[in-house]
């Protein structure tokens, strides 16, 4: 935070700092299928606006936002044997995942998502980088230490006389309290990791019988070893600016000891062994259960296999265990022969935590940089990336990505590394976003609709709107789309629709009011004068306090300061205006109304650029009938009036207003409906 003094006022007051440059990632939709409602109003808008609002903060020259298709992945190559089986596609696994890339960057651009690139992990210049920095990565983890060769047992289906694939083992998560409908080879819907061996009656996909387990030796990094330098970066979350507290637990239950929860009814079976466990600490538990503490996983291995051997019911709690790096899917990126383990590939969890560089790489590339130029956005100081995730997925972006990326330090790392080496990214998580209160999955019971479908009855700008609006950074949320709703009634509103209201009366009238009395008044010219010292200080306010929102990452207040300040905009102008009306002195009315457009344009002013990251498209319209340029939205110059922008601000012609202009659209069926 820095202490800086407004213009015009006395009043000092702290304000955030922020990075030199900037990368923002959105994370990456498998390439399997179309974006659902979820990939865009769970975190590609949330990551949009903010990386909008960097641009308009720190300069578009200095902000990448970056995203792709996962190319790679057990679920991929599941759904395309499905498909083809089925006759419902024709072609080779690539152009499977080129089709689907295509329908998800045509869903993004319709929601207008400004990626800088929309790239792809295993498709055309960013795939050629991806594998080449993959393999890269690859070689400097082993280099520096930090990976481990361990030989484990693999799922196999001995009908079909293959290796199974994550996706294609369907049984129960065996982690304690998981709600997941879904427990795959090594980790279940929720994102929740354990050993196959923990899995809960596995079941084939291919053939439908059980599987057998069979030895398969891979690589890993041992995550065990970074816990100390994690537990220090894990505490300087606490002081971080909107930091997601949901988020900090959820690490904390993962760095927890090895711990082994056994069924309280089992207590007598339990004494009668106790002699036998490796050295532990037992505790009171919770939920009916004893836990069994140990300090190693060794122990807590050894201890599993003797309650496994007397038939005791137990299950392994959240801890930290080797992450593997490599697998045999012949869908992915080849990994490098090493220590004598060959053909192996790359496992796509790992390699889509570091595609986000390879992606930053690409873009820059494209710019007329070299491809190297991505370590001053991803191992500087001066600069900060930030990464907006689902829940699901915070244990591989916090432990396991932060874990990777110190481990390309060296031998030795540390969680605040040095100018030079890979810096640990910001975590911006959010929680569930519902669909009528259940947890929409594609793989999941309940179906979410398309993103693009949604199309068919709101607008981007409504949608984008509503979905910003959202508290999802505090808890999960339901959407409930009216026309969705089978028990909705025709009198009954849409909750999607409040915030979509707020923008097609509340703010169009706000600017329809100000240039239509302009063009009624003053010739279509802004008059020139002195803003009002309480609109002065209001819009300072609304500024300072949008400002601190967004740096907080607390979306939903950002917007709610907007959506105060038209409000007001729009209250005070109805004031002045009503004033006019009773008034009996022409002399005096004419000195209101004109400091009444004087301030109602200032207040538009402000309006405009903050309301810019989140609706561009109406916001560039105000813009464009402004009559100003690019430079409006620079926040270097967040204070400057608005004749600031102006050449003459005596002269300063504005583009004409028809009557019944709407600068934010209804969507084509609200207005069959009302």
């Amino acid at each position: 935070m820095s202490e800086q003094t407004m213009p015009g006022s006395a009043i000092q007051r702290n304000r955030p700092v922020f990075p030199k440059r900037a990368v923002i990632t959105g994370g990456m939709p498998y390439g399997n299928k179309d974006l659902h409602f979820g990939h865009i109003g769970g975190v590609f808008v949330h990551a949009d606006v903010f990386s909008r609002f960097l641009r308009d903060r720190i300069g578009k020259e200095n902000v990448i936002f970056v995203s792709g298709t996962d190319c790679y992945g057990s679920p991929i190559v599941e759904h395309y044997r499905q498909v083809t089986e089925s006759g419902d596609f024709k072609g080779d696994i690539r152009e499977f995942v080129t089709f689907n890339h295509g329908l998800q960057k045509e869903a993004l651009d319709s929601y207008n998502i400004g990626l800088n690139i929309f790239a792809a992990s295993g498709l055309g210049r960013s795939g050629e980088i991806h594998s080449e920095l993959s393999k890269e990565f690859f070689k400097t983890l082993h280099k520096n230490g930090h990976l481990v060769k361990l030989t484990n047992q693999q799922f196999y289906d001995p009908k079909f006389k293959v290796f199974l694939n994550g996706r294609q083992v369907v049984g129960r998560c065996p982690i304690p309290g998981c709600v997941s409908e879904k427990g795959y080879a090594d980790e279940c819907s929720l994102g929740h990791p354990y050993e196959p061996k923990e899995l809960i009656n596995p079941t084939s996909a291919l053939s439908g019988d059980v599987p057998e387990m069979r030895s398969v030796s891979n690589w890993y990094i041992d995550l065990v070893k970074f816990r100390p330098q994690l537990e220090k970066w894990l505490k300087t979350l606490h002081d971080v600016p909107g930091c997601r507290g949901f988020m900090v637990s959820a690490i904390q239950e993962f760095l927890e000891p090895p711990t082994i929860y056994v069924k309280l009814d089992q207590l007598g079976a339990l004494d009668a062994v106790k002699d036998q466990l490796p050295e532990h600490k037992r505790k009171e538990g919770k939920n009916k259960t004893i836990p069994l503490i140990f300090d190693s996983l060794e122990k807590r291995e050894i201890a599993s296999s003797l309650l496994t051997k007397h038939s005791i019911r137990y299950r392994n709690g959240k801890t930290l265990v080797p992450f593997r790096l490599t697998g045999n899917i012949e869908w992915s990126i080849p990994c490098p022969d090493i220590e004598g383990l060959t053909g192996l590939t790359f496992w796509v969890w790992p390699e889509s935590l570091w595609a986000p560089i390879s992606f930053t790489a690409t873009y820059l590339e494209s710019q007329g940089k070299h491809k190297d130029d991505w370590k001053k956005w991803w191992c500087s100081k001066d600069a900060q990336v930030y990464q907006f995730i689902g829940e699901d997925n915070i244990y591989f972006y916090s432990l396991a990505e932060m874990s990777m990326f110190m481990g390309d330090q060296g031998k030795e790392f540390s969680f605040d590394p040095e100018e030079g080496q890979l810096q640990l990214p910001k975590l911006i998580a959010n929680n569930h976003i519902l669909f009528f209160d259940k947890k929409a999955s594609s793989s999941g019971k309940l179906k979410p609709p398309m993103a693009r479908e949604l199309l068919n009855y709101y607008t981007a700008e409504q949608l984008r709107t509503h979905f910003f609006a959202l508290s999802l950074g505090i808890r999960s949320i339901s959407f409930q789309p009216k026309p969705l709703n089978p028990a909705a009634q025709e009198k009954d509103a849409d909750p999607v629709l409040k915030e979509g209201n707020f923008l097609c009366n509340v703010f169009n009238r706000a600017i329809r009011s100000c240039f239509y009395t302009v063009q009624k008044y003053h010739e279509g010219r802004i008059p020139v004068g002195e803003v009002s010292k309480d609109i002065h200080d209001e819009s300072n306010n609304a500024i300072l306090n949008f400002e601190e929102a967004m740096y907080r990452h607390e979306f939903h207040q950002a917007l709610a300061i907007v959506d105060n300040f038209i409000r007001s905009m729009n209250k005070r102008w109805d004031e002045k205006m009503r004033s006019i009306s009773q008034s009996t002195k022409q002399a005096n009315d004419e000195k209101v109304r004109t400091q009444t457009v004087v301030d109602g344009f200032h207040m538009l002013r402000v309006a405009s650029v903050l309301m810019h990251p989140l609706v561009p498209a109406g916001t560039s319209m105000i813009l464009e009938y402004l009559n100003m340029g690019e430079e409006f939205w620079n926040w270097d110059r967040i204070f400057d009036p608005i004749y600031k922008f102006m050449d003459n601000p005596a002269c300063h012609q504005l583009k004409f207003l028809e009557p019944r202009v709407d600068f934010f659209k209804k969507h084509p069926s609200q207005l069959q409906a009302g």
